[in-house]
């Protein structure tokens, strides 16, 4: 007996994680049209409307390397305190709208330096804009909680020194680590030395990899460099060959390591070629842990109800495959174990009881 469909409303109440996010790929397109012109930046239209449109198309050129330059006019309205603390804050608001009950907000503070702040007074500014928008969502009913990874950026020197920041600021909301940017000849065995720093220092970390580079990718991230999630992580199915895991793959799936999958994204920069046929569903039905996730929902026009929806209605996928992502993604979440446990038990569980 086929289930029934999951309709739009059903899925926007869900309550959701999301473990793989950027800030600056997140914001709200009016929002950058009146920053821009209040910081005097040209944008390639200053309709919303349309340049949303713009940021969609262009990403949909199948070019990682595109697909990141995209990221040229949020940067540019992301460089004062006053931006800071408006997109941090719409950040968090937007979530609790889609239903995000845990999320993980990702960005580089070193490309936020323009204006004249440190490293460190764009933490603080971050985090001030994160706590204004998650007490403003509890007010309104809808609470969200959201933590926040540094990522060094994988082409440049700083990461060590955003390392650094990740463990300065572990106290203040920061729960983790990333290192980002063009994946394919950047390794990031470049950046051992940072790795290093925080597992001295207990400091949990993500690395994309296996999204524009393969298996070797994927294993440097987890055996050299000790990732304890993996961005993207497509390429692991080069590792399957008619449902038989290779090494490494049966130590991706046996060991429990999150996959932060994005399907939109993936399809927008060619690392996947459809939502029906994306490696989300073959992973999820050969026992990978693995999570959903929007990437930048601005740059790939997307929330979690519409990802949820795609996976619904192309692949096939019910309320019980997206309760498991939902477990997959809180699991992982770099929280202490109690909140996750209270988390799951308490929030997740609970919430698709009541919605199905």
């Amino acid at each position: 007996m086929t289930a029934p469909r999951i309709d739009t409303d059903t899925l926007r109440r869900l309550p959701k994680a999301v473990l793989h996010d950027h800030l600056d790929g997140g914001l709200r397109p009016a929002t950058v049209v009146e920053l821009a012109e209040s910081v005097g930046h040209t944008l390639p239209t200053t309709d919303p409307d349309e340049l949303a449109a713009w940021y969609f198309e262009a990403a949909n050129s199948g070019d990682l390397v595109r697909y990141i330059a995209t990221f040229e006019h949020t940067l540019a309205v992301m460089q004062s305190r006053e931006g800071l603390l408006r997109t941090a804050e719409e950040y968090v608001l937007d979530l609790a709208g889609d239903g995000v009950v845990y999320g993980e907000v990702r960005y580089a503070p070193e490309l936020m330096l323009n204006g004249g702040l440190t490293l460190a007074e764009v933490v603080e500014t971050v985090q001030e804009g994160l706590a204004a928008g998650m007490a403003k969502a509890a007010a309104a009913g809808t609470p969200v909680r959201v933590g926040t990874l540094l990522c060094g950026m994988r082409m440049f020197d700083r990461t060590r020194a955003t390392a650094d920041l990740a463990v300065a600021f572990r106290d203040a909301g920061v729960v983790g680590f990333d290192i980002a940017g063009a994946e394919d000849g950047f390794p990031p065995a470049d950046h051992l030395d940072a790795f290093a720093h925080l597992r001295r220092e207990n400091v949990p970390f993500t690395i994309h990899a296996g999204e524009a580079h393969g298996l070797p990718s994927i294993h440097q991230a987890l055996q050299v460099c000790g990732a304890q999630r993996i961005g993207h992580g497509v390429r692991i199915t080069d590792d399957i060959v008619d449902g038989k895991l290779g090494r490494l793959a049966g130590w991706v799936r046996d060991r429990r390591i999150a996959l932060e999958m994005c399907p939109t994204s993936n399809l927008q920069t060619g690392a996947a070629t459809s939502i029906a046929e994306h490696p989300i569903t073959a992973l999820k039905d050969l026992g990978f842990r693995v999570t959903l996730n929007t990437d930048n929902r601005l740059v790939s026009g997307t929330t979690m109800t519409r990802e949820m929806a795609l996976l619904v209605e192309e692949a096939g996928w019910t309320a019980e495959d997206l309760r498991t992502v939902t477990v997959n993604a809180v699991k992982s979440a770099f929280l202490p174990f109690d909140e996750r446990k209270a988390l799951i038990e308490d929030v997740v569980l609970p919430g698709y009881a009541s919605a199905l």
